[in-house]
């Protein structure tokens, strides 16, 4: 599965900033513009899934869509990271595929973004990824910006 990453560039002042804070409150600011920005990727593949959903059915992939910030991937590395996705259950689909209702299970999202040999891709998440690209990138800087700000004035404080 193909997987979108944004890398930050032209962003130096606001990572120059962030660098001369104490190594404590770097973490809790960048994790806070981080889940901003994702909101907005997150709200755009609900938007994107509703248009392929079926309407027969009680399920919709577009409830199911999380955000989830990777704590293991940040021990491992030190660099924050959340995820958008499609959240399932683990384990075997039960027999007949039962719709259980608003926020059931939904393992078929995979076969509508990705397509099989019988039925073209209908892409919602990588699509809603690029489409929120910039926006994304404004929203971080602007919320990295803010918090920077605000610790600046609380450390000149003291």
């Amino acid at each position: 599965m193909a997987d979108v990453e944004f890398k930050l560039k032209g962003v130096d002042e606001v990572r120059k900033c962030l660098l001369e804070l104490p190594k404590e409150l770097q973490l809790k600011p960048a994790r806070s513009a981080l889940g901003k920005a994702a909101t907005i990727v997150r709200k755009q593949a609900q938007a994107n899934a509703l248009r392929i959903d079926d309407p027969d059915t009680g399920r919709r992939i577009a409830d199911n869509i999380v955000q989830r910030f990777r704590g293991r991937y940040y021990r491992r590395t030190g660099d924050l990271m959340i995820s958008v996705g499609v959240g399932t259950e683990k384990g075997r689909i039960p027999k007949g595929n039962p719709d259980t209702g608003a926020k059931g299970n939904t393992p078929h999202w995979h076969l509508l973004e990705l397509g099989t040999e019988n039925q073209q891709p209908q892409p919602f998440l990588r699509p809603a990824a690029e489409e929120a690209a910039a926006e994304v990138m404004d929203t971080f800087t602007l919320n990295m910006n803010k918090a920077i700000d605000q610790i600046a004035k609380k450390l000149a404080k003291k």
